[in-house]
């Protein structure tokens, strides 16, 4: 048990690239044709995040012509050369399935904003989608 443990251990990568749910990210996919190989980038947002040691995977979706694409990547893969953080998405769920069936602007997620805090530490905030009525404005400004 201890061998396959050590054999696992020597091929997961130390610096992993620090993205989860809901981010759309841009994976850098090596690609082997014939004797060439070639860097390919692979663009869409991350619904799922399957967690065991060596085995851990990502499934990222994008839509390429009007077809939903989905692709799952394991992380420690030496092919996978490089994970790119694009935007960073706000949910509130582990997987994200149900994107499969939404469409248009429907299939959005929310993108998370960070704002520096007092001491210099990145905290989360929720950007403000109210919108302020005219009726509640003072009087004065009205005439």
């Amino acid at each position: 048990m201890n061998e396959i443990r050590a054999i696992e251990a020597s091929q997961m990568k130390d610096e992993l690239d620090n993205f989860k749910v809901g981010d759309t990210v841009k994976v850098h996919f090596k690609i082997v044709e014939g004797k060439t190989e070639r860097i390919q980038v692979y663009e869409g947002l991350v619904i799922a995040m399957k967690n065991s040691r060596v085995g851990k995977t990502f499934t990222v979706r994008k839509n390429s012509y009007g077809v939903g694409v989905e692709r799952v990547f394991p992380i420690h893969s030496p092919r996978v050369t490089r994970v790119e953080l694009t935007r960073a998405g706000r949910v509130r769920r582990a997987k994200l399935y149900y994107i499969r069936d939404k469409i248009g602007k429907a299939a959005k997620i929310r993108e998370l904003i960070v704002k520096k805090g007092a001491k210099g530490r990145a905290t989360p905030s929720v950007a403000a989608t109210e919108v302020v009525s005219t009726a509640a404005a003072p009087e004065s400004a009205q005439s």
